[in-house]
């Protein structure tokens, strides 16, 4: 890239945690510009977590925060052609893109879902990516099954 690099924006917390990644997540999950919408659907699954985890001694976000922490892949594989074969070649994940994979993979998985509401598939999604189950985990072990099955590929990290 010619130019300079793009400046990274300033993302400002959230009004009821005071936290920037709670943010974020809202910002992944919020659609066709409605916020207020996604912040209410955020809230609204981390009072169902409240609700159905209350023998947990966390509190909703930290159950929240453990379980993208759960979901968080490591590595990926890329592909990378090299003298007319393409290989997946294994890469460690930047530590911003990391928390943006997880976020994302999180929100698709509690999309697929069924349930009444988001508010309602997305509580399940946050309860088992914390007990290490669901759809948003599984693509976690498969992300770093396939890394680990291309290993011997890894020499053409670029």
């Amino acid at each position: 890239m010619r130019k300079a690099k793009p400046k990274k924006r300033v993302i400002l917390p959230d009004p009821v945690f005071n936290d920037q990644k709670v943010s974020k997540f809202v910002n992944h999950l919020m659609y066709d510009g409605k916020k207020s919408t996604s912040f209410e659907i955020f809230y609204k699954a981390l009072d169902i977590v409240k609700d159905k985890m209350a023998k947990e001694e966390k509190a909703p976000l930290e159950i929240w925060k453990t379980a993208l922490d759960n979901i968080t892949p490591q590595v990926e594989v890329k592909s990378r052609r090299i003298g007319g074969a393409t290989f997946q070649v294994p890469t460690e994940i930047r530590p911003d893109r990391k928390v943006s994979v997880a976020m994302k993979n999180m929100i698709a998985f509690a999309l697929k879902r069924g349930g009444k509401s988001m508010a309602d598939k997305l509580a399940a999604e946050i309860m088992d990516a914390y007990n290490n189950q669901g759809g948003a985990f599984k693509r976690k072990e498969d992300m770093h099954r396939m890394a680990e099955a291309n290993r011997a590929f890894a020499h053409f990290r670029f």
